[in-house]
């Protein structure tokens, strides 16, 4: 029986290209990683699955990690030639059912590495401070700015006010 393709997603950064494998609890997992390319297989829960990719373009693999984590096999991989983002990640002009966009992990060109993530490794707490915090006083508000108007009692169908408005 041939191996299951496994889900994959991808994202990446001026200088590199992030690849996630979403497999969880893997065992006897086999990697193999080049200039051009990724192969992994391995096994999940009595299921063997295999993937072979091919990059669009080269990578760097001795500045290239990887970790093993619950739900997927994470690998953050150097691209040879840093500067424009790859228009996808096979060579193969393709589509692949299997790959997709993470977008938890994407950056688009444009970000900065300094904007991207200001808040991602902040507290809840942080960031809701810095976005509340608008530093107006409280007596800068005038009365005049308000547009509470006194609001008219209810009536019920017949025009009357109801009981519970005299």
């Amino acid at each position: 029986m041939a191996p299951t393709v496994p889900l994959v997603l991808w994202a990446q950064r001026k200088d590199r290209i992030l690849v996630s494998v979403q497999i969880e609890d893997v065992t006897n997992e086999q990697i193999f990683v080049d200039q051009t390319k990724l192969t992994f297989s391995g096994q999940s829960h009595g299921i063997s699955y295999a993937i072979d990719l091919e990059f669009f373009n080269n990578i760097v693999p001795e500045e290239s990690k990887q970790r093993k984590g619950g739900r997927e096999f994470y690998f953050d991989l150097k691209k040879k030639e840093s500067g424009p983002f790859w228009p996808r990640l096979l060579k193969d002009k393709s589509k692949h059912a299997n790959i997709k966009v993470d977008f938890s992990r994407w950056k688009d060109e444009d970000e900065s590495d300094d904007d991207a993530g200001r808040f991602d490794n902040g507290n809840l707490e942080d960031m809701m401070q810095q976005m509340g915090d608008t530093s107006l006083d409280p007596g800068e508000i005038s009365e005049s700015d308000s547009d509470d108007e006194e609001i008219p009692d209810l009536e019920d169908e017949s025009g009357k006010k109801s009981e519970e408005d005299k």
